[in-house]
């Protein structure tokens, strides 16, 4: 059984989608990061950056003592390679894939987040901020429609790559991105909608949902 400890956001429903997308049984245990849970002892000692989401694996390959990450890529990576699957094997599709793993977790996530925070929730609008990030979203999502336009996937076959981003396209609504803008995220975003696993994935805790 794995621990997902998570809060339904984004990088939580990165590890939600992979777990129902890898058919690995799990418990949730939510952290809820509006009241400060994430500062918890209990939790800093699976998460010491105090960020969701972490897993707790207490049935690992070795069959040893419970393995404890952080990270969402970290996390995703872990899990491809403890069921073998959304991970090519051979080192040309694994490249592929990680590089577009590492992409997100380094660039899609933290700037998304940024012109989320600055043009949504910050009490003082800068519109210096908000036209910094809005045009690196932009030209993130520029760099996703290109790699889309001959593939149904950011890396071959569907894999942990399409779980990291996906989560965050879902917010181009209240970030105020036109998807008609990008017509090859706009395929993907839709065909990815409709799969079974990830649907679940998304919809855990929505009743958490502020």
């Amino acid at each position: 059984m794995i621990e997902l400890h998570s809060f339904p956001t984004p990088n939580g429903w990165k590890i939600s989608i992979a777990l129902e997308e890898m058919e690995l049984p799990y418990e949730p245990h939510w952290v809820n990061i509006r009241t400060g849970e994430q500062f918890r002892p209990e939790f800093l000692a699976i998460s010491p950056n105090n960020r969701i989401p972490a897993i707790v694996d207490r049935d690992p390959a070795d069959g040893g003592p419970p393995v404890r990450i952080f990270e969402s890529g970290a996390i995703l990576l872990y899990l491809a390679e403890k069921s073998g699957r959304f991970l090519p094997r051979d080192a040309r599709g694994r490249a592929e894939v990680t590089q577009w793993l590492f992409w997100q977790v380094g660039g899609l996530g933290p700037m998304l987040g940024q012109h989320g925070h600055f043009k949504l929730y910050a009490a003082e609008k800068i519109p210096y901020a908000i036209e910094r990030y809005e045009l690196e979203t932009k030209r993130l999502y520029g760099v996703m429609d290109r790699r889309l336009s001959d593939r149904a996937y950011l890396a071959g076959e569907y894999s942990i790559a399409d779980m990291a981003c996906w989560p965050w396209i879902v917010t181009h609504k209240a970030q105020g991105i036109d998807l008609a803008e990008f017509p090859n995220v706009r395929r993907w975003y839709d065909a990815l909608k409709e799969r079974p696993a990830l649907r679940r994935g998304y919809a855990l805790g929505k009743e958490l949902r502020g």
